[in-house]
């Protein structure tokens, strides 16, 4: 199962503390709006800043990307991703539509209560 780029998303009480913090360490602004997210890089690491987005952080994955956000040539759409893990017997939390096609995204929760993400954009 390819579940596409990895990123770490967290659920930051001040974005511009979180920014500066994370800047420290080597990470460097990628994408975002700088006001409620921003996406960091430090090499192929990719950490997500998200002010009052989520209650949790999050484990993030992008079907369809590759780790610095550009388009992979072939992916397994998010739709058949979350009818496999069905199939497996997982719980969902958020489900996407699969009548439809394009971006979409599901939640679900491991055995620890950590959420997962998978979040196709295209």
């Amino acid at each position: 199962m390819q579940l596409g780029a990895f990123s770490l998303s967290l659920a930051v009480k001040d974005l511009a503390a979180s920014r500066a913090f994370y800047a420290k360490l080597g990470f460097q602004p990628f994408a975002g709006d700088g006001t409620h997210w921003q996406i960091l890089k430090n090499g192929d690491t990719v950490l997500g800043l998200f002010q009052g987005m989520f209650d949790k952080n999050l484990l993030t994955f992008n079907p369809g990307w590759d780790q610095a956000a550009q388009p992979l040539p072939s992916f397994t759409d998010v739709r058949e991703l979350q009818k496999q893990l069905k199939a497996a017997g997982v719980s969902f939390v958020q489900q996407a539509d699969e009548s439809t096609t394009g971006p979409a995204s599901f939640v679900v929760v491991d055995p620890d209560g950590n959420p997962i993400l998978v979040d196709q954009h295209r």
